[in-house]
């Protein structure tokens, strides 16, 4: 999991062949005015979802993992409010994988809280369970999805 600002992006390229497209993508578009839902950039290799509203409290947070993307989520206004736990240490999923949501949601807890201002991003990988948009505040982000080489 790795969190920073959108000025340092460019030290993480190196970490996926589509990194730079990704965070380019972020630097150029006006986000602001996309439409919500699905944006192509590379067919399903990466793409983004531009989401707004509130979310739910920490009580009812779900964990979260993906096998097929890794996440780069960035905060366009608003502070999202995220939880992480290392897959590793997370219980047998509640409800489990399947292709059509290419997610499992788990029944764990985690201590890690933090908070994702806007012009913020974060990185979650395969192995980084995530609970996204813990918060009664209205945040519109974007979900960069990156096709796992």
């Amino acid at each position: 999991m790795i969190l920073d600002k959108l000025p340092n992006a460019s030290r993480y390229y190196t970490l996926h062949p589509l990194f730079e497209q990704a965070f380019r993508f972020l630097q150029e578009a006006d986000l602001r005015s996309l439409p919500l839902g699905q944006q192509a950039i590379k067919g399903r290799e990466l793409f983004a979802i531009i989401s707004e509203g509130t979310g739910t409290t920490e009580e009812n947070a779900k964990l979260e993992v993906h096998r097929k993307y890794i996440d780069i989520q960035y905060v366009i206004s608003g502070t999202d409010h995220m939880g992480w736990k290392d897959l590793a240490q997370c219980s047998e999923p509640s409800e489990p994988y399947t292709e059509e949501r290419e997610a499992a949601f788990f029944p764990d807890k985690t201590k890690n809280w933090f908070d994702v201002p806007a012009g913020s991003f974060t990185i979650f990988y395969p192995d980084d369970a995530h609970a996204a948009m813990v918060t009664e505040e209205n945040v519109r982000k974007v979900v960069l999805k990156i096709a796992v080489n």
